[in-house]
């Protein structure tokens, strides 16, 4: 026997999926309601039973799990200037599979100090300064921190030659501060993995513990990673392959929840079209960036705001008005399901803008100068027209019978030709939602999580 379970302790579900790792098969999927603020394993035995009333009693040799439970894991960064160091540590904390509250930048003030404290973060990335460069802005903002009057662990990952006086500073207020690599040593040189390790030991050791997914300790033998890491890491594994099996190649994952849309990018992206030059910080191959404003329930209105309700009624095909008033109705209620095909029809809408907006803000721009010497094309970002892959999931996507239909949203648009969108991909769907479990999975088992990715993510 050689079953693995694999647990996502979500916001609001409990989802698990039970594998036969010698099979290399899919057992079971099932969840339960997430209960952090009484008992979480409520959830989690519901799940169970779920999954076990379909499935048998099922023993397990091994138990997983990741998690996004109680808001997932809340970061604030803090950096030097807005396009370099704290756009380092931002990608460095994304990458870790936190959600970012916000991004401070230059040295902070009291306002700032009070707005960090209301934010109530679980960890703050202090970065700042190439190494040898600029280090007063730095022990100014761990001035400003120890004062916070709150006892938050701390990722010092700034200037190398003055962390040890920024790590005294902070080290006299809080109980945790972790010095690690500077995320940018060298100018418009990323260097985030180093602070993603550290930030993920935090969240494991510390934070679990603050969420009450301790009380999952008897039965998780290991809680790994905040789940959009796991995603993250399914998505390099798929594109990257592992253990020695082969993967797809460049790739992006659209995952579109009730609250945010988180899109990634598993991609070099470097110019594909001569005479084109690259500008600005480069970019991380593994790439994750969140969007809180594009959600399909809490973020309902956001959406809408953001895209316009005559970009949604376009899609659906009904009134502006139409429209609005089915955005209302989902915010308002957030189990409320389509009841006439007009209402199915915006919510495939409604999925289509979040994959078209957060593709938008994801990818690479070209922009182009006039120069006394002729015309000069420069790209900020990824270029990812030629990506062949795009995986869809979520909850709107993989319950809806015209996924492909909301994928689209991430297509190539040659009247926006600026925007370096995929431009002949094909379109998959994590239909059994396996992508977190298979990150989980794929720490112990790379090659058995590429396999079974390739057989349970379904080609449309």
């Amino acid at each position: 026997m050689n079953n693995v379970l694999l647990i996502d302790f979500g916001s609001t579900y409990t989802k698990i999926t039970a594998v036969d790792i010698e099979q290399e098969q899919v057992l079971g999927t099932a969840r339960g309601i997430t209960t952090v603020t009484t008992d979480i394993m409520d959830g989690l035995n519901q799940a169970l039973a779920a999954l076990f009333a379909r499935t048998g009693k099922l023993d397990f040799s091994q138990v997983l799990g990741c998690s996004s439970a109680a808001g997932g894991l809340k970061m604030i960064a803090v950096g030097l200037v807005p396009e370099m160091t704290a756009e380092a540590a931002k990608r460095a904390a994304l990458g870790a599979g936190a959600k970012v509250l916000k991004v401070f930048s230059h040295e902070l003030s009291e306002y700032e100090l009070e707005e960090i404290a209301g934010l109530q973060p679980d960890i703050i990335l202090l970065a700042g300064g190439t190494d040898g460069g600029n280090q007063k802005v730095i022990v100014h903002n761990a001035q400003m921190l120890a004062g916070l009057g709150l006892d938050i662990p701390v990722v010092v990952a700034g200037n190398k030659s003055v962390t040890p006086a920024v790590v005294k500073i902070l080290a006299a207020k809080m109980t945790e501060v972790r010095p690690t690599e500077n995320v940018m040593p060298r100018l418009d040189e990323l260097n985030i993995e180093p602070a993603r390790v550290v930030i993920r030991d935090i969240f494991l050791n510390r934070i679990t513990e603050a969420k009450g997914l301790n009380r999952a300790n008897k039965m998780v033998d290991r809680l790994v990673m905040p789940t959009p890491a796991a995603v993250l890491k399914a998505a390099e594994l798929l594109s990257q392959g592992g253990g020695g099996e082969t993967g797809l190649g460049d790739l992006m994952v659209m995952d579109i929840g009730g609250a945010t849309t988180d899109v990634y990018s598993i991609a070099k992206g470097d110019p594909t079209v001569g005479g084109v030059s690259l500008k600005g910080l480069a970019e991380p191959f593994g790439k994750r960036t969140v969007e809180g404003d594009l959600g399909m329930r809490y973020s309902a209105g956001a959406l809408l705001k953001a895209a316009g309700a005559e970009m949604i009624a376009g899609y659906a095909g009904v009134t502006p008005a139409a429209a609005a008033a089915y955005v209302a109705k989902v915010e308002a209620d957030i189990d409320y399901l389509p009841a006439t095909e007009a209402e199915a029809a915006v919510e495939i809408a409604m999925g289509k803008a979040c994959v078209k907006l957060s593709a938008d803000r994801h990818v690479g721009h070209l922009v182009i100068y006039y120069t006394p010497f002729g015309i000069s094309h420069v790209q900020n970002g990824k270029d990812l027209t030629r990506v062949a892959t795009v995986i869809g999931t979520g909850g709107v996507i993989v319950n809806n019978p015209k996924p492909a239909e909301i994928l689209k949203g991430i297509l190539f648009d040659e009247n926006s030709p600026e925007v370096l969108k995929p431009q002949q991909p094909e379109f998959f769907i994590d239909q059994d939602y396996i992508m977190a479990s298979m990150g989980l999975l794929g720490e112990e088992y790379p090659a058995a999580a590429v396999r079974m990715m390739k057989k349970y993510i379904i080609k449309q």
